[in-house]
């Protein structure tokens, strides 16, 4: 399959992709972190409206959509507008004219504005010691299957992975970069998608939704 991975500028989800045999691409306005030639450094929605896809899985940036993130839409100026602007990039992928489309993001406003997501999976699924409750908005896509479940420790008597504090807040530190760390795809969700979704058939729907 020629497959977009788009707003990816880390190439996990994309090399889960390659070496599954896919001509699979990233893009994003980022140049590539691992300085690949398999990546297009631009605008995704030019890509993803081209008609040479078969399956795009797009990372629209969440800084402006995530449920953590909103209270902030009624403390600072013009933050609202932002969080539309947002929500249209997401509607364009969306309706992008590719057969397969998986749109990712952290629980937040598409589910309210836009509509409900399809799934949701964590990374403790896919045998990464982190939780991240994440959404799957799908077209002709089946539900992620579950792969390895990590068990969290216990502290207060609530379940806690290796990324949380006791407390259940993230663990990494502010940075320049901290955005960039926390959007990146675990290892175990993309090799999940590049294995079971290079069938290109559409098995029962399974997982869980968290």
């Amino acid at each position: 399959m020629k497959v977009l991975i788009a707003c990816e500028s880390s190439g996990v989800v994309r090399e889960a992709f390659r070496t599954m045999g896919h001509d699979a691409w990233s893009c994003d306005l980022l140049p590539a972190d691992d300085g690949s030639k398999y990546h297009i450094q631009g605008d995704c929605l030019v890509e993803a409206y081209s008609g040479y896809w078969d399956m795009m899985i797009a990372h629209p940036p969440c800084t402006y959509l995530c449920s953590s993130g909103l209270h902030w839409n009624h403390r600072v100026v013009g933050r609202h507008m932002l969080t539309l602007h947002a929500l249209e990039f997401v509607k364009k992928l969306m309706a992008a004219p590719i057969e397969k489309i998986c749109i990712e993001n952290p629980k937040g406003c598409i589910s309210t504005h836009i509509r409900p997501a399809d799934q949701y999976i964590q990374p403790y699924q896919f045998g990464e010691d982190a939780s991240k409750s994440t959404g799957f908005w799908l077209k002709g896509m089946p539900w992620l299957k579950m792969t390895k479940y990590i068990f969290p420790r216990t502290a207060s008597g609530k379940p806690r992975w290796a990324n949380q504090t006791d407390s259940g807040q993230n663990r990494l530190p502010p940075s320049a970069d901290r955005w960039k760390e926390r959007s990146k795809t675990y290892q175990g969700i993309a090799d999940a998608m590049g294995s079971q979704w290079s069938e290109f058939q559409m098995p029962e729907q399974y997982g869980l939704a968290l």
